[in-house]
């Protein structure tokens, strides 16, 4: 019996991404904004500040990495909600639904304990989770093996009885190794696909709502 769910937010819920904001910069230039995001603000990068690690701090450094791009490395926390265009709906309707039916529902993700406000003010589907782990809280970041545990404890999950979702491979993968029926997200409607066909098996339980009827 699936009895609680773990989500991963940027990307599964949130609509999030770098280029919301930047891609004003680079007026008629995709693929100088694409060199910017993969080296710039590389996501090796934005892990750090997942991690803990203050923003003022993180873009000091960067910008002296990456000296070129100082001003609009400088950018980044005036212009992060900018970057985060709300939630994404299919995401909301299926974690309705789940709540619906009892689950458990938590979140499990990397974020900037100095972002994370802004996404808890402007997303009111966050409200629905009974826990939300942060990484930079707790000074670790997903797929490390530590994060798993420390959710899997905090939260009283029964491993093999919570679907855990995300958005990267890595973490998922994780994630089944940490013993968590883990699913890899790419759509709303792929997810609502695979959790029927893994709740299926539950006698009595029928087919979430599609989409077309939320």
């Amino acid at each position: 019996m699936i009895e609680a769910a773990l989500f991963d937010l940027g990307k599964v819920l949130l609509d999030w991404d770098p280029r919301y904001f930047y891609a004003r910069y680079f007026p008629g230039d995709a693929r100088g904004l694409e060199a910017f995001i993969a080296t710039a603000v590389a996501s090796s990068w934005i892990q750090e500040m997942d991690a803990g690690k203050p923003i003022a701090q993180a873009v000091a450094e960067r910008q002296r990495l990456f000296p070129q791009h100082a001003a609009l490395i400088s950018l980044w926390q005036r212009g992060w909600p900018s970057m985060l265009r709300g939630e994404i709906e299919g995401t909301a309707a299926v974690l309705g639904e789940l709540k619906a039916r009892g689950l458990h529902l938590y979140a499990l993700t990397n974020f900037s304990a100095e972002t994370y406000p802004v996404a808890l003010s402007r997303c009111p589907t966050l409200a629905v989770f009974e826990d939300v782990v942060v990484s930079a809280e707790i000074g670790l970041v997903k797929p490390d093996p530590r994060i798993y545990a420390h959710a899997i404890d905090r939260c009283r999950l029964r491993p093999a009885h919570t679907v855990f979702v995300d958005d990267l491979e890595a973490n998922v993968r994780a994630a089944a190794d940490a013993g968590l029926r883990a699913l890899h997200f790419t759509t709303p409607e792929r997810l609502r696909e695979e959790l029927d066909a893994l709740m299926a098996r539950q006698a009595g339980t029928p087919p979430i709502t599609p989409l077309s009827a939320t």
